[in-house]
């Protein structure tokens, strides 16, 4: 089991396809806050840059599958420019702005529904749609055959450290590992796979 990520950084989508015994999504687990349940890293011409979606926790000790996100501060008009800022130049950015921009149009109540479209947007981006059968379970957890990803996807075990991709800032900041999927989307398009 892992928690659920808004556009997770490579390592937990390692986590989520190597088929290392982690085959779901835990919304059932308890919310903890500052992490990437609701945040994701990119990076831009000044660094890195979090970005955050404001939520509502009913309470100290709720589930994650009970968070909700919050209008507040215009958030989504926000992160999405702050993307197109970062990864404009990027070699792919243009090729998938148009299945990542509705993230940003539309909206979500729950913070862990909105994560799950976005994982299978993502794993559908990246090539896995042919070896990911997703599906919402009763619970609302998002599980995946992680037995034919074993077998089909080739992903390196969990904690090998990352291969080294090509990044918009590269040369201004050196490479930033630990960054959100997508930045290895928006600069590696369809080689994405590889990588991870």
């Amino acid at each position: 089991m892992t928690h659920t990520a808004y556009f997770g950084n490579i390592d937990w989508y390692r986590k989520l396809i190597a088929g290392g015994g982690i085959d779901s999504i835990d919304g059932t687990e308890r919310w903890q806050k500052q992490t990437e349940r609701n945040r994701c890293t990119i990076v831009t011409a000044n660094g890195t840059q979090c970005l955050s979606v404001p939520v509502t926790v009913p309470s100290a000790h709720c589930r994650t599958d009970e968070v909700l996100i919050s209008d507040h501060g215009n958030w989504q008009h926000v992160h999405w420019n702050a993307l197109c800022s970062a990864y404009g130049t990027s070699p792919f950015f243009e090729f998938y702005a148009d299945d990542i921009k509705p993230f940003y149009d539309n909206r979500w109540e729950e913070l862990v529904d909105y994560n799950r479209d976005i994982t299978l947007k993502m794993l559908h981006l990246i090539g896995l749609n042919d070896v990911i059968n997703a599906h919402t379970a009763s619970n609302g957890a998002l599980t995946a055959n992680a037995g034919a990803l074993t077998a089909n996807a080739g992903a390196p075990a969990c904690g090998v450290r990352s291969m080294r991709y090509y990044q918009t800032f590269q040369r201004r900041h050196g490479f930033i590992e630990g960054m959100s999927i997508l930045d290895l989307l928006f600069n590696e398009g369809p080689e994405a796979i590889k990588y991870i």
